[in-house]
């Protein structure tokens, strides 16, 4: 089965919902190489067996504490296949990680038929997205979503998302939650209904909350309007972008948010595709995903990254901006330690000099030459 054919073909978010279940008139929106094959590189910070992971075992599902110091949650850890039936995506599901994650993390495995006695590593350990700790922040490259319950202060949630594919990108901006809807009915836009009608495959006017809705049971409307948080009778598809724009869930993830997050909730929808951060043991970790086109424009990834870093390590730490740009340049969502107590040793001293000048120089034509553009 080709998952992203399928959904690029239906595109089940794309449509609009009616909310019959709650309003008298219906409201539309239009859901919207450097390693060796399944190694970790060396920079990455060891991977924690999944039965030292007891503590967290005992938070619900996509709940971790938040850091007393630093931006650092969760853990990588590995498990093994033990259902010869188990997909990764299967596998991914149960862990709470996304499609995408799941593949980079695990390269050279089968998606469909990993195999008995396989190792599988889950890639649960995430920096903290660039962003005030409040609400709802979605980082739209890492596709996943950060909740930070008011009523919970000391717990950060995170769980995997599909965001809109690149001719329906998701917007970035800040918004808020509106009306909540249970079971909603789902109606094709005009634009779903052309697409079809031009495969002869007519899509119905309206489909009933059921086992064949694209929303799935629960809906969450932002006030921008047209988009939304929903669930989805496919989440397979979960973790990739194959959305017509909206935030689309897992069943298990949504129902969770819909019972407890509060109406008017904020959303920030940004797009941070290299994020860095320290570890409460004063490593400085960095993470990089593949970045989407449409949000790319002026965005010079190398230089924005090494800004960022030095932002952080404030001439405390000397970083090997080679590693940086390993990170820029490999774009996998492992996280790569630049300094500290989990970081690799130096290279070489003799080493050092031409690859960090190389670097600069590189940064300092990149930057002229756009400076002669601009001019």
């Amino acid at each position: 089965m080709n998952i992203r054919k399928l959904y690029n073909a239906w595109g089940p978010t794309s449509l609009a919902v009616l909310l019959t279940a709650s309003l008298s008139t219906p409201i539309y929106a239009q859901s919207s190489a450097d390693t060796a094959e399944g190694s970790a590189p060396a920079t990455e910070e060891a991977l924690t067996s999944a039965d030292q992971l007891d503590e967290q075992r005992e938070l619900p599902r996509g709940h971790f504490r938040l850091p007393e110091e630093g931006d650092i949650i969760g853990e990588h850890y590995t498990v093994v296949v033990e259902d010869p039936e188990d997909t990764l995506i299967d596998i991914a599901r149960r862990h709470n990680i996304g499609y995408e994650e799941i593949r980079m993390a695990n390269p050279g495995v089968s998606m469909w038929v990993p195999g008995e006695g396989t190792e599988i590593v889950i890639p649960a350990r995430y920096i903290l997205p660039p962003a005030p700790r409040e609400g709802v922040v979605v980082n739209l490259s890492e596709l996943r979503l950060y909740y930070y319950p008011a009523d919970n202060p000391g717990i950060v949630e995170t769980y995997p998302v599909s965001v809109g594919r690149e001719e329906f990108a998701t917007p970035v901006g800040i918004t808020r939650t509106t009306v909540k809807v249970k079971d909603p009915a789902w109606a094709p836009p005009a634009s779903m209904r052309r697409e079809a009608a031009a495969r002869g495959e007519p899509a119905p006017s309206i489909v009933p909350a059921g086992p064949n809705n694209p929303l799935g049971r629960h809906a969450i409307l932002l006030a921008m309007p047209s988009y939304l948080i929903h669930g989805t009778n496919r989440p397979e598809g979960v973790g990739m972008r194959v959305s017509r724009g909206c935030i689309r869930m897992f069943p298990e993830d949504i129902k969770s948010l819909y019972e407890r997050m509060p109406t008017g909730t904020q959303v920030n929808l940004m797009d941070a595709p290299f994020k860095a951060g320290w570890a409460a043991d004063g490593t400085l970790f960095v993470q990089s995903y593949p970045q989407l086109e449409e949000n790319v424009g002026d965005f010079e990834p190398l230089l924005n990254a090494i800004e960022r870093v030095s932002e952080l390590a404030e001439d405390q730490a000397e970083i090997d901006y080679a590693q940086v740009k390993l990170a820029v340049e490999n774009p996998d969502g492992r996280l790569i330690a630049l300094y500290g107590p989990q970081a690799p040793a130096p290279a070489p001293t003799e080493e050092e000099p031409v690859e960090l000048d190389g670097l600069f120089e590189e940064i300092e034509l990149t930057t002229a030459t756009q400076a002669e553009e601009e001019a």
